[in-house]
């Protein structure tokens, strides 16, 4: 996993986790801040995720974790090729995160925290949420399509009680002017 606090990027440990409890949320503990976590993925609802989630950080005084999930069944090929085609889905992702990270700065002036992992999202957004423990929502976007809100909300959805922190989802109809309004 990458992890980037300020502007410079680092190395952490992935974690593995199945059906094991969510440790505690510190998020309102004395030294810690609330965290809304925001994932990027390039779909059009995500913009509205994100533009939720860092309006709703700003406002609360919290942080924004924006986290990309690189899927690593796209890496079933021969060693050299696999290399390179992981080197692009890394650049291809930090670019994602660094050019939302650079809109958030200029429009709101906070600076949120950029994640990159790889592995299935559901698993690596609960890998996430165990490790840092002031995250305390996660903002999803619904597509706007007859197909229904989108792979990620629906995974989610399905784990209904069992997931582990509130989660909020964002229409992808709603305005800037409306998250505006409700952030």
């Amino acid at each position: 996993m990458l992890a980037a606090r300020g502007r410079g990027w680092q190395i952490a440990p992935a974690c593995n986790i199945g059906e094991a409890m969510v440790s505690k949320r510190l998020s309102r503990q004395t030294g810690h801040r609330r965290k809304f976590l925001a994932i990027v993925d390039g779909t059009p609802e995500c913009e509205r995720a994100v533009a939720y989630a860092s309006r709703r950080a700003q406002k609360t005084g919290g942080v924004l974790v924006l986290l990309y999930v690189i899927e690593p069944d796209d890496f079933q090929h021969w060693l050299g090729v696999e290399k390179i085609m992981r080197e692009e889905a890394m650049a291809n992702a930090r670019g994602a995160l660094d050019a939302h990270a650079s809109k958030i700065r200029q429009e709101l002036g906070i600076e949120p925290e950029l994640v990159v992992r790889e592995g299935k999202p559901v698993e690596e957004i609960h890998g996430l949420i165990e490790e840092d423990q002031d995250i305390a929502i996660l903002v999803l976007g619904a597509s706007a399509g007859k197909e229904g809100p989108g792979p990620l909300v629906a995974a989610i959805a399905g784990k209904g009680a069992a997931f582990p922190i509130p989660v909020t989802v964002v229409p992808h109809n709603l305005s800037i002017e409306d998250l505006e309004n409700l952030a």
